[in-house]
């Protein structure tokens, strides 16, 4: 019995201790391989009395005329009135690598003083690229997540009404040039720079590449950036596959991050407080206002008045001064507990720690 709770207990140390660790390609990715930026203008049609007033967004109605006239209708003379067209501003991103005809997602914003893209459709919308060449046009109905309702009295607004997207909305029309060849030397760049886990990447695929390949094959440049040689007998692409799926434990830096808005406290791992006396109190100032009638005597020529009677009081909680040492996480959020603070309180206490300089670690304020 006492063999096997320690088997499950060192089943739960070595899971544990599985968990921790993190793949290569999701700490870092291939240099050079990215993202492109498309943007488009367009129309969209189909609204429910919810798109822009043409009177006020001209730009809307330039554009409709504009489309009319290349389908052979001229309305150039006409004042158009309808409220079912909005202006919107198209954004997707390009992935690298990918094909002719390929399908990507669409992001669709209003531009004008349409108060819903609900229910509308895209006409089709020319995509470019940062070089001012197209690379993809854009059609199809949009999904719109937030909604407006508004009566006389009230109006209920959930989510963003004025902006959707198109799921596989982009049909991709010209490649973008380049490859592995085009990239150059392949190398690994940490998405969180820092130089020990740049040093752990590439001990990592040293190790494997000694079994794999008799030679190794990486070199950290600096903090973010980890060279690799690619042996001649393999192609590039399984070469990422198999070094991507090299597991490690990244460092992380000794890093607090504090949003005051939400009081959202986020401490690291690595965080660490020298010993300090800590106590945190309230001081609670209560102001009560009773106001009394003052009645003349009877008989005489005076009036009634209201005099005014404010009782102010202050108190202040007793707090015992609690010595904190934080020697790791789990001891610091210990003490941070047993004290029985806000998360206000915390980020006060962890303000006022930074500048006793008794917390060793970066303090992020949002």
């Amino acid at each position: 019995m006492i063999l096997r709770a320690l088997l499950l207990a060192l089943g739960v140390i070595l899971s544990t201790h599985a968990m921790a660790a993190t793949r290569i390609k999701d700490v870092a990715g291939v240099q050079g391989v990215r993202d492109n930026q498309l943007i488009g203008y367009g129309l969209v049609m189909g609204l429910q009395g919810t798109g822009d007033t043409l009177r006020n967004s001209q730009f809307t109605e330039q554009a409709l005329q504009s489309m009319l006239d290349r389908m052979g209708v001229n309305v150039r003379d006409i004042n158009l009135r309808t409220r079912n067209v909005a202006a919107v501003i198209v954004t997707a991103d390009l992935p690298p690598f990918v094909g002719a005809g390929s399908r990507i997602d669409v992001t669709v914003t209003s531009m004008g003083d349409a108060t819903s893209l609900k229910g509308g459709t895209l006409m089709l919308t020319a995509l470019q690229g940062g070089d001012g060449q197209v690379y993809a046009v854009a059609q199809g109905a949009i999904v719109v997540s937030g909604f407006s309702a508004q009566g006389q009295a009230e109006t209920l607004t959930s989510g963003v009404a004025t902006a959707g997207r198109i799921a596989n909305g982009a049909l991709v029309e010209r490649e973008v040039r380049g490859g592995f060849e085009a990239v150059g030397s392949l190398a690994f760049e940490l998405k969180n720079p820092d130089y020990k886990t740049a040093t752990l990447v590439a001990d990592a695929i040293n190790q494997y590449a000694e079994r794999r390949y008799g030679v190794r094959v990486a070199a950290p440049r600096d903090f973010r950036t980890v060279v690799l040689r690619k042996p001649k007998n393999i192609a590039a692409t399984r070469f990422i596959a198999e070094l991507g799926d090299l597991e490690i434990q990244p460092d992380t830096p000794a890093r607090i991050v504090v949003d005051q808005r939400t009081g959202t406290v986020v401490i690291g791992k690595n965080v660490q407080i020298s010993t300090v006396a800590i106590t945190h109190g309230a001081l609670t100032i209560r102001i009560t206002e009773s106001p009394e009638v003052s009645q003349p005597d009877p008989f005489s020529y005076g009036q009634t008045a209201v005099v005014p009677r404010t009782q102010v009081t202050a108190e202040e909680e007793r707090v015992p001064l609690a010595i904190v040492r934080g020697s790791d996480l789990q001891t610091l959020v210990r003490g941070l507990n047993q004290m029985g603070l806000k998360p206000s309180d915390v980020i006060a206490i962890l303000q006022a720690v930074k500048t006793a300089g008794a917390l060793q670690a970066e303090l992020v304020i949002q």
